[in-house]
């Protein structure tokens, strides 16, 4: 099973068009506001804080690079090429790795796995995007990667997240300049209710070994010059203790 080439094609398309700098994507926040609130959460909870350190998702890289000044084997693993030509450009000293995968592809997340060994994975905000048929191969690809000693930290807006979506995205005068080019390319934000996270990790036959919610922070501001945050949850998830 392989993830479909509509979903691929919206993420190609919206990787080689969209502007480079920092902030200049909707979702991709200083890390200090994203993945550093992430890891202090994650890195207590590691079991063997050694292992490879996939982030899942990497889009452009911003997240991975800051992960692979604290870990000493991250790579970035990205469904887009175009997102991986902008993540090994933006790094020209190879800090991270970069690596293609469909991680619904379960006999490719097996591959990789064999490669690797067990993996701890980073995954922020991929699972609500996915076409939902393709949810749980991607849950069963995270529990490969993972193996016996691996844990994952996913963050993922929650179902209230929904409404402030829909808010922005029918804003009188359109929604966010930073939004518009995601909805424009079809990578709208799938529903997701706030079971069905831990439902497929356990269906993967993985754990939830700790959660909770946290702000998700975005690169937008409101026209008062708040910046859009979304309610979100955090789960850490990996093989029984």
């Amino acid at each position: 099973m392989s993830v479909t080439s509509r979903y691929r094609d919206a993420w190609e398309g919206f990787w080689a068009e969209a502007p480079d700098g920092p902030g200049a994507v909707f979702w991709d926040a200083e890390p200090a506001l994203t993945v550093g609130r992430h890891l202090a959460l994650f890195a207590p909870r590691l079991a063997d804080p050694g292992l490879p350190l996939l982030d899942l998702g990497c889009g452009n890289g911003t997240q991975t690079r800051y992960l692979a000044d604290r870990f000493p084997h991250v790579i970035g693993v990205d469904l887009a090429a175009a997102a991986l030509d902008r993540a090994r450009r933006a790094d020209p000293a190879g800090q991270a790795g970069y690596r293609q995968l469909d991680a619904t592809d379960r006999d490719a997340a097996r591959a990789l796995h064999a490669e690797l060994g067990d993996a701890n994975v980073y995954l922020r905000g991929v699972l609500h995007q996915c076409p939902p048929g393709d949810r749980q191969a991607l849950a069963d690809g995270l529990a490969a990667l993972l193996g016996e000693r691996g844990r994952a930290f996913l963050v993922e807006p929650a179902q209230a997240a929904g409404a402030v979506l829909a808010e922005l995205a029918g804003a009188p005068g359109g929604p966010p300049p930073k939004l518009a080019p995601v909805l424009r390319h079809g990578i709208a934000p799938g529903e997701l209710t706030d079971a069905a996270v831990p439902d497929h990790l356990r269906t993967a036959g993985l754990t939830v070994l700790a959660r909770g919610e946290l702000p998700l922070l975005t690169t937008e501001h409101r026209p008062d010059g708040t910046r859009i945050a979304l309610p979100s949850l955090w789960l850490v998830a990996g093989r029984a203790a």
